[in-house]
């Protein structure tokens, strides 16, 4: 029982990854991925389950990246500005950190 629902999980993933690869790869519109997913054998109703969970995931992904790329270019500019002001500190942590903390943001969009 155990091995046939890892079976089941796998196909899943191996829908989805190609479900993924259409939208984010191939650039095709979510009509045209249900409707390749619909000719590979799959009901509408979880063609469209399938795209829309995507769909969230990627604007999710998105909003995240955004936030990093936001935040990370604050601390940096914090840094920068608390060093520039004189104060006789540099701060180190939080322009790299910022810095680290952009780039991070920069590399999640696809």
């Amino acid at each position: 029982m155990e091995n046939k629902q890892v079976e089941q999980q796998e196909t899943l993933n191996q829908i989805y990854a190609y479900a993924n690869n259409l939208l984010l790869r191939e650039k095709k519109n979510s009509e045209e991925v249900k409707a390749i997913l619909v000719d590979k054998g799959i009901d509408i109703e979880s063609a469209s389950i399938i795209v829309e969970n995507l769909l969230i995931e990627k604007t999710q992904k998105k909003e995240n990246a955004n936030k990093d790329m936001l935040y990370g270019s604050l601390w940096c500019a914090g840094g920068i500005i608390g060093t520039m002001a004189n104060i006789g500190f540099v701060f180190w942590g939080a322009i790299v950190f910022g810095a680290i903390q952009f780039i991070k943001g920069l590399t999640k969009f696809d």
